[in-house]
């Protein structure tokens, strides 16, 4: 008997614990992507980083066709989700850049590319990349161009070009 009002009173405890962990998690995750997307610059990933999500890379499906919320193959599964682009358009309206930017910031840590998970998932393994990326490697290693202009972001480049102070 005394066992069993152990246990019980060792499950509700970890319930408890477990429901205050799970319930503070959305508004820390929600806090953190707050704090990265005010040291990231939206005009810099407007105009350098959203080309890439379009960009057809040999031997690979443009990353927008696999993370355009709820309809690319990846579907509602992903982290990533970007716009699904207006009919007839070739680039987002100023409203869907925002969203693919608050998208984009909850997958970086700012100052650090080789710790956010948007730049380390898809990249080569042996180049310490994520074990899987249903996309395919879209960077062999960490000097791809179009890599290193993402890390230019994550590090606070701007704009206009000039890294943040």
């Amino acid at each position: 008997m005394k066992t069993h009002f152990v246990i019980s009173t060792s499950l509700f405890a970890t319930l408890v614990a477990l429901t205050m962990m799970s319930t503070s998690q959305p508004a820390a995750q929600e806090a953190s992507a707050s704090t990265a997307a005010q040291s990231l610059d939206f005009e810099f990933f407007k105009t350098r980083i959203e080309p890439i999500f379009l960009k057809k890379r040999p031997g690979h499906s443009r990353c927008y066709a696999c993370h355009v919320a709820g309809e690319g193959r990846m579907g509602a599964r992903s982290a990533f989700r970007l716009q699904r682009l207006s009919a007839g358009n070739t680039f987002w309206t100023e409203e869907q850049s925002r969203l693919n930017f608050q998208s984009a910031s909850l997958l970086v840590v700012p100052g650090d590319p080789t710790s956010s998970r948007l730049l380390m998932h898809p990249i080569e393994r042996e180049a310490g990349g994520d074990p899987f990326h249903g996309g395919g490697r879209q960077f062999a290693s960490q000097n791809d161009p179009d890599w290193q202009i993402l890390a230019e972001w994550v590090r606070g480049k701007k704009g206009g070009g000039s890294p943040e102070k």
